[in-house]
């Protein structure tokens, strides 16, 4: 009987975890992105579908599960495709009109394919977080560093794509710092994941991670989350 007691113990601290800190009740949690957020999410309201398949899902489902007194609303507002330009013309109907009290960004990788210039990355990417705080002076910012996998056919039809990235990547970190905001770096995690499997199979074609790669996505997600607003 006592073993039973305490595998039922042990099962409720499993499924009973921490709620993130430093939040509201009820808390929206958005994420925005190009298409490694978007992970083809549903458009509807079909919530099987509204998280897409990538880390958003991820998050979503742990902490749902984990957690489910702090009945967290997980949105996705990711598009693939996007570059910081594109996210500008949306954020209004896409983040400030959602009103969140988390708002989690990862985008860049699109901008060095497109060629959108440092100084025009950073100026924009920088209205669209002070808008957003402004909006809600509590907001939970989220900062992604974009990443590229070591080798793929997405970087191998894009000449100069890593060096271009190179240049966003301290843009990213700057505004971090600027508008207080954890700081995600994604790089970092599956340069050393490739200790354990060659880069495609964290990232198959160089862009876009895999299952196994969004799980450790969502795995540091959590992580410098829960670190930096302890």
């Amino acid at each position: 009987m006592k073993g039973v007691v305490a595998a039922l113990l042990l099962a409720g601290q499993v499924f009973a975890g921490e709620p993130l800190p430093g939040l509201p009740a009820s808390p929206r949690i958005l994420f925005q992105g190009d298409s490694i957020t978007d992970g083809n999410r549903g458009r509807g309201a079909d919530l099987n579908h509204v998280h897409g398949h990538g880390y958003v899902f991820l998050v979503a489902a742990k902490i749902g599960a984990d957690a489910p007194g702090q009945d967290a609303t997980f949105l996705n507002r990711g598009v693939s495709g996007n570059t910081v330009l594109d996210l500008a013309k949306r954020w209004t109907k896409d983040t400030l009109e959602l009103k969140p009290d988390v708002l989690s960004v990862l985008i860049g990788v699109n901008d060095s394919n497109k060629g959108v210039p440092p100084e025009v990355f950073e100026q924009k990417y920088d209205e669209l977080l002070t808008s957003a705080r402004a909006a809600n002076p509590k907001l939970r910012l989220v900062l992604c560093e974009p990443f590229l996998g070591a080798s793929g056919p997405a970087i191998d039809k894009s000449p100069g794509r890593r060096e271009r990235l190179a240049l966003l990547v301290p843009v990213v970190r700057r505004l971090a710092a600027k508008h207080g905001a954890a700081l995600v770096d994604f790089q970092k995690v599956f340069d050393e994941a490739r200790r354990r499997a060659p880069s495609a199979y964290w990232i198959w074609d160089g862009v876009h991670p895999t299952t196994a790669g969004h799980r450790l996505m969502a795995d540091e997600w959590e992580r410098v989350v829960r670190a930096s607003w302890r």
